[in-house]
This record gives structure tokens, C-alpha cells and sequence, in this order.
């Protein structure tokens, strides 16, 4: 009841301070790019209830379609040119603003997923997951803000290395975070989002969250 106060409260007053960036970007996607404004995706919610989660279009309107489907990466070809811009800044995220005010996400919590990479997920993880509403920001959207980075390797089979390198790790750290979920800990992932935005090379939150679960892959050490 209190995060959805603060939920609430945060999104409500972003929206309205950001208006006139909304609006210019509103403006802009509208008379360049394919002329979508929003990109609008089933995400898995709530008690495993599907929602549309919105975010600025910054894709190719048929890339789910195209090239590695649901993952993107690098320099993903799919990306147009002031899409990339978004993305870089995550202004592309802010719509989920009003998911957030609807009730769909709350501020903080597990990634919201697309169906086939939430099934990518042990089914103890899944089960974990749905428990809670997902988040616009969260550890595992912190320790993953360069996921695309990783998965930028010709070399690798990129669906398979999300399935079975990301997705494993990323499952562990929304299920530490369920564990963990408190008032303090809400706070303290929003600042320190805020300050991974602000710094992206930062690692705070290995300073904040001491008891994150192990990194066991030696690949993904690399990276995180």
C-alpha cells in the first residue's frame, strides 16, 4: 500500500514535469521515422496477467518479426536513427509512466517481460515473478542496463546465450529482490537508477545490495 502511494505520487509528478519533453518527442516521432509514436507490447504482469506495456516507438514497426525478434542489440539495425537517442537517454521508457499510474507496474520491480523471454525463466522464477507488479526501473534492469552490449557477438548464438547465460542470473537477481522488497530497498533502487543513468560505467550497487547472489558464469563476469 505504501510503494503503490509512492507509485502514484512519483509517476504523477513525472508525467507532469516531463509534459513538454513528452511532447516534443511526441512530435517529433510523429513527422519522422515510420510515423508511430508509441510501441505497444503484451508484457506479463501481475499474477502472470498479460498488459500492454507502452514505450516510444524506436524501432522498425515489424522488428519483432525481424532479426533476433524480442532481443536487441547493439547497433541493432532495427533501431531508427532518434530512436537510438532514446534508447542512449531511456527517455523511449518514460510512457510507462502511465503504466504505472493505471496500476500495471509500479516504480520499482521485476522487468516486465515479453511472453517468450519470461518462459525463458526457471519455472521457480516465474512463479516469483508474477508475485509482484513489474517495474519501470530494478536490480536486474541496473545490472542488465547494457544487456545489448553483451549480446552484441556475431559469433554467438544470441537467442541462446540470452536463454541460457542472461536469463538465469537476471531470474535470480528479481527473485533476490522479491525477497528483499521493502520500503528502503524501493528507495534505494531508484536512486541508485538515477545514478547508473547519470553514470552509466557505475557499479553503486554493489556497494547498496552487499548480499546480490553470485555470478557464476565466467562469461557474464565479464560483463557485470
Amino acid at each position: 500500500m505504501v510503494q503503490r502511494f509512492f507509485d502514484i505520487l512519483f509517476s504523477g509528478l513525472a508525467l507532469l514535469l516531463l509534459s513538454p519533453i513528452l511532447i516534443i518527442v511526441m512530435i517529433i516521432l510523429k513527422f519522422t521515422g515510420e510515423g508511430e509514436i508509441f510501441y505497444v507490447q503484451p508484457r506479463v504482469g501481475e499474477d502472470g496477467k498479460l498488459f500492454n506495456l507502452l514505450k516510444f516507438a524506436t524501432m522498425l514497426k515489424d522488428s519483432p518479426n525481424m532479426g533476433t525478434a524480442t532481443i536487441t542489440v547493439k547497433n541493432d539495425p532495427r533501431v531508427l536513427p532518434f530512436g537510438k537517442f532514446l534508447r542512449k537517454t531511456k527517455i523511449n521508457e518514460l510512457p510507462q509512466l502511465i503504466n504505472i499510474l493505471k496500476g500495471d507496474m509500479s516504480v520499482i520491480g521485476p522487468r516486465p517481460q515479453a511472453q517468450r523471454c519470461f518462459l525463458a525463466f526457471p519455472k521457480s522464477v516465474q512463479e516469483s515473478i508474477i508475485r509482484v507488479k513489474p517495474g519501470l526501473s530494478g536490480i536486474g534492469s541496473i545490472v542488465f542496463r547494457d544487456e545489448e552490449a553483451m549480446l552484441d557477438n556475431p559469433a554467438i548464438d544470441r537467442l541462446l546465450f540470452y536463454d541460457d547465460v542472461i536469463a538465469p542470473y537476471k531470474g535470480e537477481l528479481e527473485k533476490w529482490y522479491i525477497k528483499n522488497r521493502n520500503i528502503f530497498t524501493y528507495f534505494a533502487l531508484i536512486f541508485s537508477t538515477i545514478w547508473v543513468v547519470l553514470k552509466p560505467e557505475s557499479r553503486i550497487y554493489k556497494r547498496i545490495f552487499a548480499d546480490l547472489p553470485e555470478v557464476s558464469n565466467k562469461e557474464l563476469k565479464r560483463y557485470i
